[in-house]
């Protein structure tokens, strides 16, 4: 890693640029060692002048809310890369179309939607993570995914040049699409539709009793740990898991919620082998059961 370069840069930069960066506070999972690098760019400009120096010569992970993030206990080798505040406008267009930049928390933009009385985005408000996350995975939960409301991308590649990507050109799939994974997404536009205010605050209350029913909450885990099958069984992964592994195995730390079975929990100081002998011992014994291969949801990161 060029840290001299980086720490001439740092003293040009008008973002923060950190060095041996502690990452366990920076995801839901609460686990993690630290990254060589850890740069905050105030604007796209700062952004731009990062990426032209170092988007070709240094290893970096683009980190946004960290809601569905495994990173391991020695850390980073790299630049660890977190869009601030000046990247989380939200801002309303003509024909109820809205544009979140990608620090945005998805469900900001839900109930932006709702007091301008534009449906079709209440989804958002039951997913915990950024927009950018939200895009690189195709998140989605109840029935609606990014691919069926979004318009267009704007992201810079490793050259720092900027790119408006229109939704009909990317091949989204289940939790995933075809988006390079060295493009930083800075932005999204979404189409809407005109809907009463009441009638769409009434959607996003009934999604959120649903997941608060169903899922835990305020306790530190990465959200869904596995993808559901998406072929072979007409079963949902938590079903899969409950009929292959008792409730109560953990591995130090790292348990299954007892409310949701595809959630894993991080019960106090679980470090990244506990959960990563959590997640293959579960793999393992779905395989064993049904014969069905698990794929992971979460991102393991270092």
């Amino acid at each position: 890693m060029q840290i001299d370069n980086l720490k001439k840069f740092s003293e040009q930069s008008i973002g923060k640029l950190f060095f041996d960066y502690d990452l366990k506070k920076t995801n839901w999972f609460n686990i993690g060692g630290k990254a060589k690098a850890f740069f905050k760019p105030e604007n796209l400009n700062d952004l731009v002048n990062f990426i032209k120096n170092f988007g070709k010569k240094e290893k970096i992970f683009i980190l946004g809310l960290g809601s569905n993030i495994l990173i391991k206990d020695k850390g980073y080798d790299g630049v660890v890369v977190k869009l601030g505040k000046n990247f989380s406008n939200i801002s309303l267009l003509p024909n109820k179309t809205i544009i979140a930049g990608s620090s945005t928390m998805d469900k900001k933009v839900a109930e932006f939607a709702s007091e301008n009385s534009v449906g079709g985005l209440e989804f958002l408000s039951c997913i915990p993570g950024s927009i950018g996350g939200g895009i690189r995975m195709n998140s989605g939960c109840y029935g609606t995914e990014f691919k069926d409301v979004l318009l267009s991308v704007q992201a810079i590649d490793r050259t720092g040049k900027v790119l408006t990507i229109p939704s009909s050109s990317i091949n989204f799939k289940y939790r995933t699409n075809d988006l390079s994974k060295d493009l930083i997404f800075l932005s999204a536009s979404f189409k809407g539709e005109h809907k009463d205010k009441n009638i769409v605050k009434k959607n996003i209350e009934i999604l959120k009793a649903k997941k608060e029913e169903t899922q835990p909450m305020r306790v530190k885990t990465g959200g869904s740990t596995f993808k559901n099958p998406t072929n072979n069984t007409n079963k949902k992964v938590w079903e899969l898991i409950r009929a292959s592994v008792p409730e109560s195995t953990s591995f130090g730390d790292a348990t299954i919620s007892t409310k949701h079975s595809n959630f894993f929990v991080n019960k106090n100081n679980a470090t990244f082998n506990d959960m990563k002998k959590l997640i293959d011992h579960v793999k393992d014994k779905v395989k064993e059961k049904t014969g069905i291969n698990l794929d992971l949801e979460i991102e393991i990161v270092g």
